[in-house]
Parts: structure tokens; C-alpha cells; sequence
């Protein structure tokens, strides 16, 4: 009977407090107070928040109050998490307050006297098609607009800060200012209790000229707004004109309707706010070709692979002096160090760290932890994780490292620690810088940054340095067969197994597990949608482990059997080409999609692009060296060597 020693017991104890700590601390992380259901009587005071400006043409967010609307007596900040103040959230209190189901028609806000400074500063966010967001119980504001040629409806989160157009028939375009908003606020009665919870917040904006008789501080009533009428003010032939000098009145009404939608459901309205329904029938056959081509391929690998071990083995029990071929012939240099073997060591440890990350960031989405709702949360788990998966690089790193004959292991967790994170946190820097430029309120404040590098070198580097030591004290993996001390020479390789050919062959299939679910990853950040459909990306997710492994083991074996024992790279290279591939769909979704058209926000699109097309290089790549890992590693100790 086999004994199990102490030291696995307290090693498997210790690991399962590590994670359990971890999955503790980011679920306490992505746990945003405030998203529970709130109870409102008849006659509560209703508080409206503001958040940022944002276009989809710059890029540039804007504090809501870097135009001179309306002020509150006192400007409060709420309380953001790190994810929002990433994104640029400013989210901030409002002179709008509304009644619990009281309706107010032509309420008027304040009045404000333009001039050349502040009417410019209107006619740029007008020009860029700025729109302005606002949340009501912790609900963004949306504009329902109808479908051309059709009855329903979408919905655009927030509303434009004025339009375009033509003014009392002069041939000179002009921008006019939305200062009247119609909010409705849609609420699901109770039915044992007058309380109400809110389930909908829209908004009709219209711009119009107001007139008023008299002097303006002796409270004045408007002529151009009606509270008994059905529609208050209307697009007139006397919109309101953003010029110097010009009189601006910001009025709104407040209408409330009674809805059946239930408070459980009042974000799927929002989680539909595309123009173009999804095209599930598409996503679903494109992930079953690659299924299916994955099926395929594996029973080829198999089939292939059985009959080779079966040969050799065969030869060695009959002594048959015959010639080795194919790739039982490179055994002695198959597990021969690489060059540069510190720096894949580095790629490899940092690929599993983005594993971890990606794999915990969704399973806590799949579980709801990170809803719309949770504003900032994904971006808080995405850095968290990633900062407490420093444990699994070094890890990763330093074993290895110590299986390629390494001793410096200190050398190899610092450099683990630092080289990505420190390439990323460079090009960051330079694009917040270039946001700081533009005054944009997109720019992370000096406090963050420092919360960055105090995540960075004060928990993601001491963990690297444990999982380092971990992994170095563990015994070094053993080699299936011997390594010769002479290497062997490489024989000339066909065109088609030129490497920088089978790396950009390697990379095509994973991509196109992907590149569909890429198109909607990008619509929600570039055109702000919301993302939500996380069941479908972990499926995706998979079909990307699937394919990487699978493509990077059938090249790799098909390099084995031309004689060609440089796999080390190559296996990493294949499947980490897919990024190439990323970043140039990224370039064509650009200039298809997008209407960018200043340089800075260009540059902001590609900067971001890259960082994101350098991590998936880096997960990409680790699952592939694994797998070929795996791979080689099986086959060479399932046959006999002398």
C-alpha cells in the first residue's frame, strides 16, 4: 500500500489556501455595493448622476461638466472603483432631481449666457457627435430610436449634445444645442404595497429657442413651453443656436409609465442596444466547422501516431538492422535546450499567468458576478487576477527553466515580473500621456498610477518571487530519452516547412475560431455596447484552447518527421501568430467600421490594439508550447531507444 508523505499533503493544503484566498479576494473585488433593488415610495426624491461625454468618433472622454451645463450648488464625486477610473467613468451628482411619480412638465433648470469660449467648446462636442450619459438608480439613460422602414425600435446609450443642421433656410450649416430632454422613467409597481422600483430611464432631447416675457429675475414664464399640452416644446423653426452671446434656457420634463418588466429583467432592454441583431445562426456554425475540423485532425494525429509506435517498437523486438527514419531519428536532440531559453521561459511563465486570469475572469462573468450592472468590474478582475496569477508564472517560469540545466532562478523571476508587464505599462504610459494632452478625462489620474505600480511590485512581484522559488526546489523534469552531446545536423527542408512559413500557417486556424466573437469584443468597446454574452465567449474559449493545441502539435509533428528538432520556439511561434492575424483585423476593422478621423485617437485605437494583441500573443503561445510539450514528451516515452 502506497504511503503518501507528508510534505505532498501540506504542499496540496498550502496550494488550495493560496486559491481559495485568491478567488476570496477578487470575488470581494467584483462585489459592487448599490446593485441591489431599492424600494420607492410615492413623492421620494429620485437623484440623477452624470458620467462622461463620450464619442465614438474620438475616442476622448470628457467630464460632463467640461461644458458649462447646468451645476448643482456642490460638484460630489461618486465613488469609483478601479475599473471605472480605467475607463474613464466621472461619474458625478446633477441639478436634475426628480419626484417618485409625480410628473413635472417645463421645469426650468438654469439659464446660461454663451460666449466665444464656451460656444466653441459646444460646437466641437457637437462637430465629434459627443453624447452625454446619465444613470438613474444605477441604470444609464438611453434614447429609443425607431429602425427606418420598421416598427421597432433600438436604443442608443445616452444622447447627443446638439445636432447639425440648416437654420430658418440658410444654406449655412449651423449647431444647435439640445437644452429641453423629456425623461421618461418606466417603474414596476408592487402589488401588495404602494413601492415601485425603477426598470427603465430614456430620454427624448429637442432643441429649442426659448422665449420669455419680462425680466429673468422676476421668474418669468416660458412662452415656447406648454405644461398642459401633450408634448411640451417641439423641434421648431426656432432651434436653440450654439453662438457667442446667445441666451441658452435648460428645461426638461419628467414623464412615468408603469411597466411589466420586472426589476431582475431591466438590463436586457440595454443588453439590445445594437443596430444589427447578432448573428447566432453564424457563430454557432462557424464554431462547429472548427469542432469539426478539430475532430478531424485529432483522429488523423491518432490514427498516424499508433501506426508510427507500432512500427518502431516492432523493429526493436525483431532487431532489425535497419535505418531509423522519420522522427524516432532526432531522438538524441529532440529535447535539446533552445536558444534563448531564458526568454521562452519568460513567454511561457507570462502565458500562464493570462491564462489564469482569463480562465477565473470567466467563470466569476459566467456566474454574474460581472454584469453591466457592475460598472468597472470586469476591468478590476481582469488586473487583479492577472496581478495574483504572478504565483502560477514563476511557477511556471522556474520549472522550466531548471529542466534547461538553469540556476539563477532569481534572475528568471525577475525578469518574469517585469518584462511584459513593463513593456505594457510603457506604451500605456505614452497613451495616457498623449489623453493628458487632450485634457480628457480619460487620462488615469497620478493616484491610480501609483495604485498600478503599487499592484505591480508590491503583490505581482513578491508572488512572482514565491512561485519561483516553489517551482526551482521541486525536482527538474526528466527528459524521455538522452540528449546527444554533438548536435545533429539538420537536413534541407522543403519550402513548405520554411519556419517563418509554418508559423503564419499555424496561426490561421485559431483566429478563425475567434474572429467572429472579435467583431462584437470590438463593437462594445469602440462603439459602446454592451458586452454580456460571456456563455458563448468561454465557449469560444475553449474552441481556442482546442485549436491552438491541435494545430501546434500537427506541424510540430510534421516538423519531427522532416528531422528538424528546433520545436521550442516554433511550437510557441505557431500558435502565438494568431495574435498577427488580431492585429490586423483590428487595422481592417478601423477603417470599415470606424469613423476616427484625429490622429491622437487614432493612435489611442492602435496603441490599445497592440497591448491587446501582444497578451494574446503571449496566452496563445504558452498553450501551444504546452501542448507540443505534452506532446513530444509522450510520444518519445512511448517508444524503445537504445
Amino acid at each position: 500500500m502506497e504511503v503518501v508523505r507528508p510534505q505532498v499533503i501540506n504542499r496540496w493544503i498550502s496550494v488550495t489556501i493560496v486559491l481559495f484566498c485568491l478567488l476570496f479576494v477578487s470575488a470581494q473585488c467584483f462585489y459592487l455595493p448599490g446593485v441591489a433593488p431599492q424600494d420607492f415610495m410615492k413623492g421620494d426624491e429620485l437623484m440623477v448622476k452624470v458620467n462622461k461625454l463620450t464619442s465614438t468618433k474620438t475616442q476622448l472622454p470628457y467630464s460632463y461638466y467640461s461644458l458649462p451645463f447646468c451645476k448643482p450648488e456642490k460638484i460630489l464625486d461618486s465613488a469609483e472603483n478601479l475599473g471605472e477610473v480605467l475607463r474613464g467613468d466621472r461619474i458625478e451628482n446633477s441639478p436634475y432631481v426628480f419626484k417618485m411619480r409625480e410628473p413635472q412638465m417645463c421645469n426650468v433648470l438654469c439659464r446660461v449666457v454663451l460666449n466665444a469660449k464656451s460656444a466653441k467648446e459646444f460646437q466641437e462636442k457637437i462637430e465629434d457627435e459627443y453624447r452625454v450619459n446619465m444613470i438613474l438608480d444605477n441604470l444609464p439613460l438611453v434614447k429609443p430610436i425607431k429602425r427606418p422602414g420598421q416598427d421597432s425600435i433600438y436604443y442608443q446609450q445616452g444622447y447627443h449634445v446638439g445636432i447639425k443642421g440648416q437654420y430658418a433656410g440658410s444654406k449655412e450649416e449651423k449647431q444647435f444645442l439640445n437644452n429641453h430632454l423629456v425623461f421618461t422613467v418606466k417603474y414596476h409597481k408592487d402589488t401588495q404595497s404602494e413601492a415601485a422600483r425603477i426598470v427603465g430611464f430614456e430620454v427624448t432631447p429637442y432643441s429649442v429657442k426659448h422665449q420669455y416675457e419680462g425680466d429673468w429675475s422676476n421668474n418669468p414664464r416660458l412662452s415656447t413651453c406648454d405644461p398642459h399640452a401633450k408634448r411640451t416644446v417641439t423641434n421648431s423653426d426656432t432651434p436653440q443656436v450654439v453662438e457667442d452671446k446667445q441666451e441658452v434656457i435648460f428645461t426638461y420634463d419628467v414623464e412615468f409609465q408603469e411597466s411589466d418588466v420586472k426589476w431582475a429583467s431591466r438590463w436586457d432592454t440595454y443588453l439590445l442596444m445594437a443596430d444589427d441583431q447578432i448573428h447566432w445562426f453564424s457563430i454557432v456554425n462557424s464554431l462547429m466547422i472548427v469542432l469539426f475540423l478539430s475532430g478531424m485532425v485529432a483522429m488523423i494525429m491518432l490514427r498516424t501516431l499508433y501506426r508510427d509506435i507500432s512500427k518502431y517498437n516492432q523493429l526493436e523486438t525483431q532487431e532489425e538492422a535497419q535505418e531509423e527514419t522519420g522522427w524516432k531519428l532526432v531522438h538524441g536532440d529532440v529535447f535539446r535546450p533552445p536558444t534563448n531559453s531564458d526568454l521562452l521561459c519568460i513567454y511561457v511563465g507570462t502565458g500562464v499567468q493570462f491564462f489564469g486570469m482569463t480562465l477565473i475572469t470567466m467563470i466569476f462573468a459566467l456566474l454574474g458576478f460581472l454584469s453591466p450592472s457592475n460598472r468597472g468590474g470586469l476591468m478590476t478582475a481582469m488586473v487583479l487576477l492577472y496581478v495574483f496569477m504572478g504565483l502560477f508564472a514563476g511557477y511556471s517560469a522556474s520549472r522550466l527553466y531548471k529542466m534547461f540545466k538553469g540556476t539563477e532562478w532569481k534572475r528568471i523571476a525577475l525578469k518574469t515580473a517585469i518584462m511584459f508587464p513593463g513593456i505594457v505599462f510603457a506604451i500605456f504610459f505614452v497613451l495616457n500621456s498623449l489623453i493628458w494632452g487632450e485634457k480628457s478625462s480619460g487620462a488615469v489620474p497620478f493616484g491610480t498610477m501609483f495604485a498600478l505600480v503599487f499592484l505591480w511590485f508590491g503583490i505581482s512581484v513578491p508572488l512572482v518571487f514565491v512561485g519561483s522559488y516553489v517551482g526551482f526546489k521541486k525536482p527538474a523534469m526528466e527528459d524521455p530519452v538522452k540528449t546527444n552531446k554533438i548536435p545533429r545536423q539538420i537536413p534541407e527542408q522543403a519550402w513548405y516547412m520554411n519556419p517563418v512559413f509554418s508559423i503564419l500557417i499555424g496561426g490561421i486556424l485559431p483566429f478563425g475560431a475567434v474572429f467572429i466573437e472579435l467583431f462584437f469584443i470590438l463593437t462594445s468597446i469602440w462603439l459602446q455596447q454592451f458586452y454580456y454574452i460571456f456563455g458563448f465567449l468561454f465557449l469560444v474559449f475553449i474552441i481556442l484552447l482546442i485549436t491552438c493545441a491541435e494545430i501546434t502539435i500537427v506541424l510540430c509533428y510534421f516538423q519531427l518527421c522532416s528531422e528538424d528538432y528546433l520545436w521550442w520556439w516554433r511550437s510557441y511561434l505557431t500558435s502565438g501568430s494568431s495574435a498577427l492575424y488580431l492585429f490586423l483585423y483590428a487595422a481592417f476593422y478601423f477603417f470599415t467600421k470606424l469613423e476616427i478621423t484625429k490622429p491622437v485617437s487614432g493612435i489611442l485605437y492602435f496603441g490599445y490594439m497592440l497591448i491587446a494583441s501582444y497578451a494574446f500573443f503571449v496566452l496563445t503561445g504558452a498553450i501551444g508550447f504546452y501542448a507540443c510539450f505534452w506532446f513530444t514528451r509522450l510520444i518519445y516515452s512511448s517508444v524503445k531507444i537504445d
